[in-house]
């Protein structure tokens, strides 16, 4: 066991809640209305998140003082129950359906979401062979072919489902991980050029993905179908300007873009904060990604490091294909905002993931 510095990353905490606390104000606000109308309950939303914030936070603290090596030891057990969890969504009386995906499990009046968690228990074991297998990682028989062949596993099994987004989120997340061990970049100029083929079938196969892409290359096309939610993003994000237009004071939440506390809670949040409060909370995930750069870089081993980087990488690629998503810079895909969106399977496994990396930071050099 390393030794263990008194405190963790004061900073990252700092940030971490302060995204949360955004993320609870901005799910009411953006909820309300629709609570109201269906549940005739303004703060149904807004209970149900301060719930899983509360779970989350806990969960947080809890794993913090947990030594991170020890995700070391569980991570083949984590990976095979996730699995399991993956094969049983699929089962109908066990798998819930929502929105053409089967990919929750009913938990009394709750569910989860078992590749939400399959995301973090990849990153402990993929972390674990590549800290083990680093001066292989450059052959393709004993590093990159085995490392991506269970990558590519948890990825057909979640596409099952089908989730192409959070999919989408671990293979990169994994793809970064093998990048920083140090594999060839020739190897992935062939992976990406394979990952391109494969992309452009798995939209081939699905019409929705294909009016998903026509939508985003001009989403006026179908304004009342494949275009209208990022149409609707754009004209909450347009009127927002620098300022914004209040707090609370959303008009598109007003039925016009639908369940804005989730995928689209970035657009509420420029429509009522403005470009200000906006970029304010990029801020905030840009020092949340410094602050796990300079953990992955303090780690006193490499599977802390490994650890660290997938984790926050995951964060970051999530970040970035919600906000792209949402500001039509890329095709709409169903994925979260990390501690913002409303869920709770996404946010408690974020706030888990955290506390690994808080963790990490009770041992790092920096």
């Amino acid at each position: 066991m390393h030794a263990k510095k008194n405190q963790p990353d004061i900073i990252l905490i700092i940030v971490i809640l302060s995204l949360l606390t955004i993320g609870l104000i901005m799910v009411y606000s953006a909820s309300a209305v629709w609570a109201a109308y269906k549940f005739d309950d303004s703060f149904f939303f807004v209970k149900r998140q301060l719930l899983f914030a509360g779970v989350g936070v806990a969960a947080m603290f809890f794993v913090m003082n947990i030594n991170y090596l020890n995700w070391k030891s569980w991570s083949k057990i984590l990976l095979i129950g996730c699995f399991v969890l993956l094969v049983a969504v699929l089962i109908p009386g066990i798998g819930m359906e929502r929105n053409g995906s089967r990919s929750w499990i009913g938990v009394g009046a709750f569910s989860i979401q078992p590749s939400e968690f399959t995301k973090l228990a990849m990153i402990a074991f993929l972390a674990k062979f590549l800290s083990e297998n680093q001066k292989h990682i450059t052959t393709i028989k004993k590093g990159l072919g085995p490392s991506l062949g269970l990558v590519f596993l948890a990825f057909g099994m979640i596409m099952l489902q089908p989730d192409l987004g959070t999919g989408t989120v671990m293979v990169g997340t994994c793809i970064v991980m093998i990048f920083v061990a140090g594999a060839r970049v020739m190897h992935f100029v062939w992976l990406g050029l394979m990952g391109l083929g494969g992309f452009v079938l798995l939209v081939a196969s699905a019409p929705y993905r294909i009016k998903r892409i026509t939508s985003y290359l001009d989403p006026w096309e179908d304004p009342l179908g494949s275009g209208f939610q990022i149409i609707q993003s754009l004209l909450a994000i347009g009127p927002g300007g620098l300022f914004g237009l209040g707090l609370g004071q959303s008009r598109q939440k007003f039925f016009y873009l639908p369940e804005p506390q989730t995928d689209f809670i970035f657009a509420i949040i420029s429509e009522e904060l403005g470009f200000i409060g906006g970029s304010f909370v990029i801020l905030l995930f840009a020092l949340l990604l410094w602050r796990g750069i300079r953990v992955a870089l303090g780690a006193p081993d490499l599977y802390g490091s490994f650890l660290a980087v997938g984790i926050i990488s995951m964060v970051a690629i999530q970040v970035m294909i919600n906000i792209g998503v949402v500001t039509g810079l890329i095709p709409v895909t169903g994925i979260t905002l990390p501690f913002l969106s409303y869920g709770g399977s996404s946010l408690t496994l974020m706030l888990m993931a955290m506390g690994v990396l808080l963790n990490i930071s009770r041992f790092s050099k920096y």
